[in-house]
Protein backbone atom coordinates (compact mmCIF):
# COMPACT_ATOMS: atom_id res chain seq x y z
CA UNK A 1 0.00 0.00 0.00
CA UNK A 2 1.08 3.49 -0.92
CA UNK A 3 1.72 6.48 1.54
CA UNK A 4 -1.43 8.32 1.03
CA UNK A 5 0.16 12.09 1.13
CA UNK A 6 3.30 11.57 -1.03
CA UNK A 7 1.49 8.51 -2.69
CA UNK A 8 5.18 7.31 -3.91
CA UNK A 9 6.94 5.22 -0.96
CA UNK A 10 5.20 2.54 0.84
CA UNK A 11 3.07 3.52 3.84
CA UNK A 12 4.71 1.66 7.09
CA UNK A 13 2.96 3.95 9.59
CA UNK A 14 -0.31 3.64 10.79
CA UNK A 15 -1.62 6.29 12.30
CA UNK A 16 -5.13 6.36 13.85
CA UNK A 17 -6.89 9.34 15.70
CA UNK A 18 -10.18 9.47 17.57
CA UNK A 19 -11.76 13.17 17.49
CA UNK A 20 -15.23 13.91 19.16
CA UNK A 21 -15.99 9.74 18.48
CA UNK A 22 -14.94 10.23 15.15
CA UNK A 23 -12.40 7.90 13.93
CA UNK A 24 -9.57 8.61 11.39
CA UNK A 25 -6.87 6.23 10.10
CA UNK A 26 -4.09 7.87 7.69
CA UNK A 27 -1.15 5.46 6.34
CA UNK A 28 1.76 7.30 5.32
CA UNK A 29 5.65 6.92 4.71
CA UNK A 30 8.24 7.42 7.31
CA UNK A 31 9.24 11.16 5.48
CA UNK A 32 5.71 12.18 5.68
CA UNK A 33 4.34 10.82 8.92
CA UNK A 34 7.78 13.16 10.20
CA UNK A 35 6.82 16.05 8.07
CA UNK A 36 3.48 15.88 9.50
CA UNK A 37 4.83 15.99 13.07
CA UNK A 38 4.03 12.59 13.70
CA UNK A 39 6.02 11.35 17.10
CA UNK A 40 6.71 8.38 18.51
CA UNK A 41 7.57 5.70 16.10
CA UNK A 42 7.61 2.21 17.44
CA UNK A 43 6.66 0.44 20.15
CA UNK A 44 5.51 2.81 22.74
CA UNK A 45 4.71 6.11 21.16
CA UNK A 46 5.50 9.40 23.29
CA UNK A 47 2.47 10.67 25.34
CA UNK A 48 2.49 14.06 26.96
CA UNK A 49 -0.30 15.00 28.66
CA UNK A 50 0.23 18.78 28.27
CA UNK A 51 -0.04 18.14 24.57
CA UNK A 52 -3.32 16.56 24.89
CA UNK A 53 -4.74 19.38 27.53
CA UNK A 54 -2.95 22.31 25.17
CA UNK A 55 -5.09 20.34 22.20
CA UNK A 56 -8.33 20.57 24.12
CA UNK A 57 -8.23 24.42 22.85
CA UNK A 58 -8.16 23.78 19.58
CA UNK A 59 -11.47 21.95 19.19
CA UNK A 60 -13.05 24.37 20.97
CA UNK A 61 -15.29 26.94 19.26
CA UNK A 62 -13.55 30.19 18.81
CA UNK A 63 -15.11 33.23 20.70
CA UNK A 64 -16.58 35.71 19.22
CA UNK A 65 -14.14 38.55 20.76
CA UNK A 66 -10.89 37.31 21.26
CA UNK A 67 -9.68 36.78 24.94
CA UNK A 68 -6.54 38.65 25.57
CA UNK A 69 -7.03 37.24 30.00
CA UNK A 70 -3.65 37.29 31.43
CA UNK A 71 -2.89 36.47 35.07
CA UNK A 72 -1.76 38.93 37.19
CA UNK A 73 0.51 36.68 39.47
CA UNK A 74 2.63 34.81 37.19
CA UNK A 75 1.79 36.70 33.41
CA UNK A 76 0.86 34.00 32.09
CA UNK A 77 -1.42 34.25 28.87
CA UNK A 78 -4.25 32.49 27.72
CA UNK A 79 -2.89 31.50 24.36
CA UNK A 80 0.44 30.73 26.49
CA UNK A 81 -1.93 28.72 28.15
CA UNK A 82 -3.45 26.75 25.06
CA UNK A 83 -0.07 26.30 23.54
CA UNK A 84 1.27 24.48 26.50
CA UNK A 85 -1.66 22.93 28.54
CA UNK A 86 -0.10 23.68 31.53
CA UNK A 87 -1.38 26.86 34.18
CA UNK A 88 1.68 28.81 35.45
CA UNK A 89 -0.17 29.68 38.73
CA UNK A 90 -2.77 28.84 41.64
CA UNK A 91 -4.05 32.15 40.36
CA UNK A 92 -4.25 31.00 36.91
CA UNK A 93 -7.53 29.21 37.47
CA UNK A 94 -9.06 32.55 38.30
CA UNK A 95 -7.94 34.42 35.78
CA UNK A 96 -8.45 31.38 32.86
CA UNK A 97 -11.87 30.30 34.40
CA UNK A 98 -14.16 30.19 31.30
CA UNK A 99 -11.31 28.44 29.49
CA UNK A 100 -10.27 26.01 32.15
CA UNK A 101 -14.19 24.96 32.59
CA UNK A 102 -14.63 24.65 28.94
CA UNK A 103 -11.75 22.22 29.01
CA UNK A 104 -13.54 20.24 31.94
CA UNK A 105 -17.03 20.10 30.40
CA UNK A 106 -15.44 18.52 27.52
CA UNK A 107 -13.05 15.77 29.11
CA UNK A 108 -16.13 14.68 32.44
CA UNK A 109 -19.02 16.28 30.29
CA UNK A 110 -19.47 18.57 33.69
CA UNK A 111 -17.54 21.20 35.04
CA UNK A 112 -18.68 21.11 38.71
CA UNK A 113 -17.29 18.18 40.90
CA UNK A 114 -20.14 15.65 41.75
CA UNK A 115 -18.16 12.64 43.28
CA UNK A 116 -17.94 11.85 46.69
CA UNK A 117 -17.69 14.28 49.66
CA UNK A 118 -15.17 13.70 52.23
CA UNK A 119 -15.50 11.91 55.36
CA UNK A 120 -14.48 15.35 57.46
CA UNK A 121 -16.50 17.75 55.86
CA UNK A 122 -19.27 16.49 58.08
CA UNK A 123 -23.13 15.12 57.81
CA UNK A 124 -24.06 18.80 56.83
CA UNK A 125 -22.18 18.91 53.55
CA UNK A 126 -23.88 16.12 52.08
CA UNK A 127 -26.90 17.91 53.58
CA UNK A 128 -26.55 20.38 51.27
CA UNK A 129 -25.68 18.82 47.99
CA UNK A 130 -28.57 16.42 48.38
CA UNK A 131 -31.16 19.48 48.71
CA UNK A 132 -29.17 21.17 45.30
CA UNK A 133 -30.14 18.02 43.93
CA UNK A 134 -33.65 17.48 44.93
CA UNK A 135 -34.51 21.26 43.66
CA UNK A 136 -33.33 20.77 40.78
CA UNK A 137 -35.48 17.18 40.76
CA UNK A 138 -38.22 19.57 41.45
CA UNK A 139 -37.86 22.09 38.78
CA UNK A 140 -37.42 19.26 36.49
CA UNK A 141 -40.97 17.87 37.64
CA UNK A 142 -42.98 20.97 37.53
CA UNK A 143 -41.42 21.46 34.20
CA UNK A 144 -43.03 18.24 33.27
CA UNK A 145 -45.96 18.86 35.12
CA UNK A 146 -45.44 16.30 37.07
CA UNK A 147 -46.93 17.67 40.33
CA UNK A 148 -47.53 14.47 42.23
CA UNK A 149 -43.63 14.20 42.05
CA UNK A 150 -42.69 17.61 42.87
CA UNK A 151 -45.10 18.00 46.32
CA UNK A 152 -43.43 14.03 47.21
CA UNK A 153 -39.73 16.62 46.52
CA UNK A 154 -41.18 19.54 48.05
CA UNK A 155 -41.89 17.80 50.63
CA UNK A 156 -38.31 15.86 51.11
CA UNK A 157 -36.91 19.33 50.50
CA UNK A 158 -38.60 20.95 53.71
CA UNK A 159 -37.56 17.88 56.23
CA UNK A 160 -33.71 18.50 54.90
CA UNK A 161 -34.09 21.98 55.37
CA UNK A 162 -35.83 21.32 58.91
CA UNK A 163 -32.87 18.96 60.11
CA UNK A 164 -30.26 21.76 58.24
CA UNK A 165 -31.63 24.33 60.71
CA UNK A 166 -31.90 22.58 63.35
CA UNK A 167 -28.16 21.06 63.31
CA UNK A 168 -29.04 17.33 62.98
Amino acid sequence: MLCERCNKRPANVHYTEITNNKKQEIRLCEECAREAGITGIGIMPQFVLQNLLGGLFEETPAPVEPSYAQCKRCGLTEQDFAQRGLLGCGDCYAAFRPAVGQILQRIHGKAEHTGKLPRRTGKMAGVKHELKRLRQELDAAVRQEAFEKAAELRDRIRELEKDLKGGK
